[in-house]
């Protein structure tokens, strides 16, 4: 049982970041109700529902908003939550008459976790986006890529989940912790844009320190740094050096046998690999006798010789090859759940560990149970199905 359990949390059904956001929470514990309109699809597009990985340990129940009963059922459920979780545009909860002036006037203790790309307010907090948009506005997008191409897109992976859902469960959490000592809820606005600039912090840092400089592939983390980057093998595999620390550097020099390979510098003198590590200047030279080096074995033969020492090394794995190896095997880093392997919960605790309670829901398939916990008898539950205000598996 996770560190969450006992916690009621209703969320809006939405995709990507608040949906993550709230399977978070589900990981730890907390009861999560998806309220999702009829006739709605799952975020993957599919019908089976056990492949919408954000969706697990949660319940689902199907609300018709445009129904007044349907908002008065909203309304029941939300008077016994602890938090709720939407990702709506500005102004569209206000609309269906749950915003939260009405929502903590309902439940006083309610923490309104509100999770958009751009922000409720500014300049672009009505008009649409996508996590490309979000990360480009902060700089972050600029920032990653190779000397001299264009930005590389690193998934969804910076804004949606890292700036939007983790930020958003973070700041839920965060409020649920004041409430006890307040024994008040309030209102989180999360924006991607701002919790990616959160993430941007070292990057502003280094650049204003003079640490690095405003131009992608020309740093130590952004590929710039021969010792730090992703090298092509010799069966077409990849593998990833990381050697910053003169101890792992130097272990890769030894490893590597360079210290017998001399370098000559612009005066002509011979220099050896561990004088030339932090010469900036000399890092494109350096880098490609790493890319040509890295060449002549497979990945599984670099392997051999650098997995497991301390010159900083992993193969890149493929996302099959990613869970079926030794150290993510050891540590049960993907769990199955029936025939759908996934990501673990995580963090893990000493006690109150997280586990997946079930895979995710058919749209509306605990509708029943969620109205009868929340107090509706039988007749009532039918006469809701009835006039169409909730909705039944589907």
């Amino acid at each position: 049982m996770g560190p969450l359990a006992g916690k009621t949390i209703i969320e809006f059904a939405g995709l990507g970041p608040a949906p993550y956001a709230s399977m978070m929470l589900a990981d730890m514990g907390a009861d999560v109700i998806r309220i999702e309109r009829p006739g709605g699809g799952t975020i993957i597009g599919s019908a089976d529902p056990k492949w919408d990985f954000h969706n697990r340990g949660k319940a689902s129940i199907c609300i018709n908003m445009k129904s007044s009963e349907g908002v008065s059922c909203a309304e029941r459920l939300i008077a016994s939550a602890d938090a709720l979780i939407e990702g709506f545009r500005p102004g569209v909860m206000e609309k269906l008459g749950l915003g939260p002036e009405r929502c903590i006037e309902i439940n006083p203790k309610l923490v309104y976790g509100r999770m958009t790309g751009w922000g409720q307010d500014g300049d672009l907090a009505q008009t649409a986006g996508h996590d490309i948009n979000y990360i480009a506005l902060t700089g972050a997008l600029h920032a990653i890529g190779q000397r001299g191409q264009k930005p590389s897109i690193p998934l969804n992976l910076v804004g949606d989940y890292g700036g939007g859902g983790m930020m958003l469960a973070f700041g839920v959490v965060c409020a649920l912790l004041e409430g006890q000592t307040s024994g008040k809820g309030q209102v989180i606005d999360c924006s991607i844009v701002d919790g990616t600039a959160s993430l941007m912090g070292f990057a502003y840092s280094a650049y204003q320190s003079g640490l690095s400089v405003d131009r992608r592939g020309e740093n130590i983390l952004d590929s710039g740094a021969f010792f730090y980057d992703v090298y092509e093998t010799s069966d077409g595999g990849f593998i990833s050096i990381g050697s910053i620390e003169p101890q792992f550097f130097n272990l890769l020099v030894e490893l590597l046998e360079l210290d017998a390979e001399g370098l000559t510098g612009a005066d002509g003198e011979v220099i050896n690999w561990r004088q030339f590590q932090w010469q900036s200047d000399k890092w494109p030279e350096l880098s490609d006798k790493f890319t040509a080096l890295f060449k002549t074995r497979s990945r599984d033969q670099w392997c051999q010789l650098l997995e497991g020492t301390d010159v900083c090394f992993a193969p890149v794995l493929s996302l099959e090859e990613a869970r079926s190896h030794p150290h993510n095997i050891a540590r049960g880093t993907f769990i199955d759940e029936g025939d759908a392997w996934q990501p673990a919960p995580t963090p893990r605790f000493s006690r109150t560990q997280p586990e997946v309670k079930h895979p995710a829901m058919a749209l509306g398939e605990n509708t029943r149970e969620i109205l009868a916990n929340a107090g509706y008898d039988e007749s009532a539950i039918e006469s809701l199905i009835a006039s169409g205000s909730v909705a039944c598996q589907q």
